[in-house]
């Protein structure tokens, strides 16, 4: 009971941080890091601290594997080239920044440590971004850049902050090309792993039949591959968002429908009880480790986190801008628009992975209190001024979409138009049935309006509008009514607990199918 009382206290104060942080359109991660700061100072804190060999283990994998089981593979390999740029070769010239400027400052601190704090806190990461880009509409391409880097970068900034790590234990730096070398293993022996086990678990998937098993196992390949990519020193980042890629890709053929639904609510809530502790936690962290560097004047370690964040932020846009236009000027295309590189910049806000691994360092690493003062401080820093500006910056520079009239994109529309339409032909061809026939006769009006109204919505225009506004209001009404019907007959009736949650959530299915169809 002494570590679930104090965690149930901080999920419950999460929820209310969450109701204040859409109150105040607030980034949710910059009110969790303040309150575990306030609370972290409180006499009667809660006690609660990571050992550093479960803090990667425990809260990356789930958060890596949701990411990436939601990404557009085909936009994915589109964008690759910017992804690339941004996840290995951002990483490494942003890692190798930090790990000057901390040497310019701390002459002492050895090479690889310098490295080490550099890789920490080199990959931005989409969880801490995720909640401002929820409220605005960017370009898809922009968008696509964005999680595809948070899902790689991740993997490249442990490769280098694992190498280091280990340099700065032996005491020794290996070679440039041993480095480069070490890169190209670990990376395809992860991507390899991960790739096994998806096979293995979507072959699987559809000969268990049950919905909590299938679930179930998806969290088993989620930890599995990381834990086994660990083991045979490989990338666990890499191999986690192989996995979380290709059971994406796999999901409409291996799971069942209830499934699909089912493991999405339950993987959404996993997320926000992983996200929501480990960004409380970080400011819960701050009073131990201020505690080991008091010896350290304020001035300078506001000076040195300072230094660390500039070179952070500063150091994104000396990557981004020239990669970019040199990268275009290379492939023959013309530039990127420098509004959406400003928004690219801007969007590198750190977060989960950066916490995590500086709290996984050993205990007898060089300047280990320190580093992780300095991570956190990083966090701080560009969730604060980052996180907080984000929104703004994108509404100045005015590269949010308006969106299309009613909430629904004529492409979206042709594209349900033609699964109508389908529908349609094949429901003719069994009007035509001896025995299935005049049933499917009485069924065809219903698909003919369907199909009808969402061809009249992919043309768009204001009568389609309007009646895509009429026709949504109407079925809620209808299904509003069939709703209180049911309770008011529930409570009547002897009708049993397990009906009316069945056809309850009929209702609630064809409402959620309403609200994605007409937009």
């Amino acid at each position: 009971m002494e570590i679930v009382q104090p965690v149930l206290g901080l999920l419950a104060a999460c929820i209310g941080i969450a109701v204040l942080a859409r109150l105040w359109r607030l980034p949710y991660a910059v009110l969790l890091i303040l309150v575990g700061m306030v609370l972290a100072f409180m006499p009667a804190r809660p006690d609660i601290s990571l050992q550093p060999d479960v803090a990667l283990a425990f809260f990356l994998p789930p958060l890596l594997m949701g990411s990436a089981y939601r990404t557009d593979w085909r936009a994915f390999r589109q964008a690759l080239r910017p992804i690339l740029l941004l996840a290995l070769g951002a990483v490494v010239f942003t890692s190798f920044l930090v790990a000057f400027v901390a040497r310019q400052l701390l002459p002492d601190i050895p090479w690889a440590a310098a490295i080490a704090l550099g890789a920490i806190v080199a990959p931005p990461d989409a969880v801490a971004a995720a909640a401002v880009l929820a409220r605005v509409r960017l370009p898809r391409s922009l968008v696509t850049i964005l999680e595809g880097e948070s899902l790689i970068n991740d993997g490249s900034a442990l490769v280098l902050y694992r190498l280091a790590v280990t340099a700065a234990l032996a005491g020794a730096t290996a070679p440039a090309y041993q480095v480069a070398g070490s890169f190209l293993v670990v990376g395809a022996g992860g991507v390899a792993l991960g790739w096994l086990a998806a096979r293995g678990a979507l072959w699987l998937i559809p000969r268990l039949g049950d919905t909590l098993l299938e679930i179930c196992v998806s969290f088993l390949v989620c930890y599995g591959a990381f834990l086994g990519a660990e083991a045979l020193h490989v990338s666990g980042v890499l191999a986690v968002v192989t996995a979380g890629i290709m059971m994406g890709q796999g999901q409409y053929t291996a799971f069942s429908a209830r499934t699909r639904l089912e493991s999405r609510t339950i993987w959404e809530f996993f997320e926000f009880i992983l996200t929501s502790l480990v960004f409380i936690l970080i400011g819960l962290s701050l009073n131990q480790t201020l505690d080991r560097i008091a010896h350290r004047g304020v001035l300078e370690l506001a000076g040195l986190a300072a230094a660390v964040s500039a070179a952070l932020i500063l150091g994104r846009f000396a990557w981004v801008f020239p990669s970019a236009y040199i990268s275009a000027w290379l492939a023959g295309r013309p530039p990127p628009s420098w509004r959406l590189l400003i928004v690219l910049c801007w969007a590198g806000m750190r977060g989960v992975v950066s916490l995590a691994a500086a709290l996984a360092l050993p205990l007898g690493f060089p300047e280990r209190d320190l580093i992780v003062f300095l991570a956190f401080t990083a966090i701080l820093a560009t969730l604060v001024l980052q996180g907080t500006t984000l929104e703004w910056v994108i509404k100045r520079l005015r590269v949010e979409e308006t969106g299309h009239p009613g909430g629904l994109d004529p492409a979206e529309a042709q594209a349900r138009h033609i699964v109508a339409q389908a529908q349609l032909q094949a429901l003719e061809v069994r009007a035509g049935d001896v025995i299935d026939g005049p049933i499917a006769a009485d069924m065809l009006h219903e698909f003919r309006d369907r199909a009808g109204h969402l061809q009249r919505a992919a043309r768009g225009g204001g009568a389609a509008l309007a009646e895509r506004v009429a026709r949504r209001r109407i079925r809620m009404d209808v299904l509003e009514v069939a709703r209180v019907t049911l309770l008011r007959h529930h409570a009547e009736s002897g009708l049993h607990d397990e009906a009316l949650t069945k056809l309850n959530q009929e209702l609630d299915l064809e409402q959620l199918r309403l609200d994605r169809a007409l937009g």
